[in-house]
């Protein structure tokens, strides 16, 4: 995505494109943003009527309050599919820290393939939340092997909880497929790896701001990176981890200069999701108005005999990719310290040496899912979309001026199409 990065250096003070906009004096809380291209789709009430979900495409959809609602696969015998279901309340509607998104799939008997629930937890705020299931194809699983029809279930967690919301839910689904290897796999998980906590990357942070959903996380390498979230907001990052590497993660909320004394148990989650937009692990740290900060434990290095380990902190971190950070600031904060920004510092190091990845006998769906590209990583403010342009200007031979007025065209363009492109 195109960021403001000509408008910064040169100092001119207006606005292009961005992750999520930040006007000046704007009071609202920036809502999740879905997919620029996500299919606008319903769910069924019935297995007998649902829409087929393709690989490598999002959906945009709505979750009732207290039904299920179906959606379909149809899959061969040889690849593994992920399907992932974020939810998204409404701002400002009540939610219960047990209530949340349950999503399953299951095959032509209505046997569970797999399950996984996302539920608000502790900050019980309205946020969006993801959970993830998978028809897998492996030498331990003899259950949904076979090619046909799977239907993708998804519900709310706890619709009768105490405080849960009785309004419908907006809906993010979103799929991949994974082909099997060229050469046999062993069912072994990897051994011993180095679950020692790591000190906190050290340095002067550079500003990034998050995104506002999945399709707008801000990339981020190794580093330290500083931003600001408000009461009730959701910002979302990215992270590149190649196979063999080990993510670390730190999350620190600075002082607020004001004194109130009450604490906010979990006033922020971080949240940390793999490319399928499947859970991985998740912290909380509290607030009393002066400086708290935790990491994440421990991640294993990225294999592909991960999937294989029993718990689903190692099991989830399977294949390389975009890992996300998802970080959210809960609207308590607001009573005693305002509605204002607080100060987000997130201090990222990448352990682990690279290795090769899987012989995969085919290729996945979307094609790049598994894959780390040599973009925008740590110390740049632009994406990967800025310096291609800056590459191709300097190749041109075209000057400042020039690049400027080009730049700015091109910036316009690519608006206006964002503009006029609209879900099906």
């Amino acid at each position: 995505m195109a960021r403001p990065v000509l408008a910064a250096v040169l100092g001119l003070g207006i606005t292009l494109t961005g992750q999520h906009a930040r006007a000046a004096g704007q009071d609202t809380v920036p809502t999740y943003t879905f997919t620029e291209d996500a299919r606008r789709i319903e769910g069924a009430g019935s297995t007998a009527d649902a829409v087929e979900l393709e690989p490598g495409r999002t959906y945009r959809s709505t979750l009732p309050p207290d039904a299920k609602v179906f959606f379909r696969l149809e899959l061969d015998d040889t690849e593994t599919a992920y399907a992932s279901a974020t939810a998204v309340p409404p701002p400002g509607t009540g939610v219960a820290v047990a209530d949340g998104v349950k999503v399953t799939v299951e095959d032509a008997d209505g046997r569970s393939c797999d399950g996984d629930t996302a539920i608000f937890g502790a900050p019980g705020s309205p946020h969006p939340v993801a959970a993830w299931a998978m028809r897998e194809i492996s030498p331990r699983r003899s259950l949904c092997a076979e090619a046909g029809t799977y239907y993708v279930t998804v519900e709310r967690a706890s619709p009768d909880a105490r405080g849960a919301s009785p309004d419908p839910w907006e809906l993010e689904l979103h799929t991949v497929s994974e082909p099997g290897t060229k050469t046999p796999d062993g069912t072994a998980a990897p051994g011993a790896w180095d679950s020692a906590t790591p000190a906190p990357v050290q340095g002067t942070a550079q500003r990034r701001s998050g995104g506002a959903g999945f399709a707008q996380a801000a990339r981020l390498g190794e580093g330290v990176w500083r931003d600001d979230v408000r009461p009730g907001q959701t910002l979302f990052y990215q992270v590149p981890v190649d196979w063999g590497r080990q993510l670390h993660a730190t999350a620190e909320l600075g002082s607020s200069g004001t004194d109130a004394s009450r604490y906010v148990a979990s006033a922020l989650t971080l949240d940390v999701y793999n490319p399928v937009r499947g859970h991985v692990e998740d912290l909380s740290v509290g607030y009393n108005g002066g400086q708290k900060s935790k990491g994440l434990k421990p991640l294993p290095p990225v294999a592909y005999e991960n999937r294989y380990a029993s718990g689903q902190q190692v099991s989830a971190v399977r294949f390389a990719g975009a890992y996300y950070l998802v970080a959210h600031l809960s609207p308590e904060v607001a009573e005693d310290y305002g509605d204002g920004p607080v100060p987000l510092t997130l201090r990222v190091r990448l352990g682990g040496a690279g290795r090769n990845g899987p012989d995969y006998a085919g290729g996945t769906v979307p094609a790049d899912v598994f894959t780390v590209d040599g973009g925008a990583t740590s110390g740049e403010t632009g994406g990967a979309g800025d310096e291609t342009l800056y590459r191709v200007l300097a190749a041109g031979g075209i000057g400042t001026g020039s690049a400027l007025v080009v730049g700015l065209g091109v910036w316009t363009v690519v608006a206006r199409r964002r503009g006029a492109a609209l879900p099906e």
